[in-house]
């Protein structure tokens, strides 16, 4: 089968496109004929080897698959040949079949395409989890939420509109993608781009700072995020999209009593009944209109070393897709 590896670390350039096995359903599992496949931050860091866990050589990277059963091992019980299912895998995404185990997937609803069922599981369950589960976030409180037209930002703008939050701030380094946080439902929108827009966050809040931060970026926007904080905030960290390691001062926490809190979704996975009943939430919203889900821009699988181009170079809104 066809699919794209990278056998060293790298820049876009090391993603080729290779010859692999296909593989074979063990026990409890099912082979999946991909037919689109969720481009990730992810993805980027696990090419550059500097993802949160190591990334063995050679690699296919790909967490997030859409398709159809193509066939099933022994003791499966909840799904056929011919089903159209979405699933978050640990690699080997990037592909033209995978196997997974079958309590893995989720049924692909009637109506819903594979596209945008694959802009579901990833970014939908790490927003709603770093709102709910790790923000702690309340019904009132203000919440800011970096690179706001990204597939997890999108997504957060409109759960923290659902989840209650009294004021949205959107940062985006652009303003065709603070247009679109605020037509999702963001009640501010700032250029992270620009030197003064942790001053931008203050005024917009009256000089109280925000609750909630979701921040991805690294560097100095963490920093910056910091002197953003109101007292009892939350900072989660879900990602270093910059490259760029933030350096904390530990200390300099306390006479606000703020927290600074890790998100990694694996985590989560681990954890049935929060994974089970999180997407439900979600499949309810986007089956009911009260969460959209935009596409950035379907790619070929060859494709792939320019897609990773668009996604780390910040020229793109909502999710991309690979289709074999």
């Amino acid at each position: 089968m066809k699919g794209i590896q990278f056998k060293e670390y790298g820049g876009p350039e090391v993603l080729e496109v290779a010859t692999l096995d296909k593989p074979v359903p063990e026990d409890g599992e099912v082979l999946i004929q991909v037919t689109a496949i969720g481009v990730n931050y992810a993805d980027t860091a696990r090419r550059e080897g500097a993802y949160v866990v190591p990334t063995p050589l050679p690699f296919v990277p790909g967490a997030e698959v859409a398709g159809v059963v193509e066939e099933t091992g022994t003791n499966v019980g909840s799904f056929k040949k011919g089903d159209r299912v979405v699933t978050l895998i640990s690699s080997g995404g990037y592909s033209e079949y995978v196997t997974t185990h079958e309590q893995t997937l989720i049924p692909i609803p009637d109506g819903v395409s594979d596209e945008i069922a694959v802009a579901l599981p990833l970014q939908g369950l790490t927003a709603y989890h770093i709102l709910k589960t790790m923000g702690q976030m309340q019904v009132g409180e203000t919440v800011l939420i970096h690179a706001a037209a990204g597939g997890v930002g999108t997504i957060a703008v409109q759960l923290a509109k659902q989840f209650g939050a009294g004021k949205i701030i959107a940062t985006a380094s652009t303003s065709e993608k603070l247009d679109l946080a605020k037509e999702l439902g963001a009640d501010v929108g700032i250029n992270y781009t620009d030197d003064d827009w942790q001053e931008q966050v203050m005024q917009a809040t009256d000089g109280k700072g925000v609750d909630v931060a979701l921040e991805m970026v690294g560097g100095d926007i963490f920093n910056e995020t910091i002197k953003c904080m109101r007292s009892f905030g939350r900072v989660v960290v879900f990602g270093v999209a910059s490259g760029e390691p933030a350096q904390m001062y530990p200390a300099g926490l306390m006479n606000r009593n703020l927290s600074v809190i890790g998100f990694f979704l694996p985590q989560i996975m681990k954890k049935p009944d929060l994974f089970r009943n999180s997407l439900e939430e979600l499949l309810r919203y986007l089956n009911e209109g009260k969460l959209q889900l935009k596409i950035g821009g379907v790619y070929a699988l060859e494709d792939a070393r320019n897609v990773h181009q668009l996604l780390q170079g910040r020229r793109t809104t909502g999710k991309l897709v690979l289709k074999p």
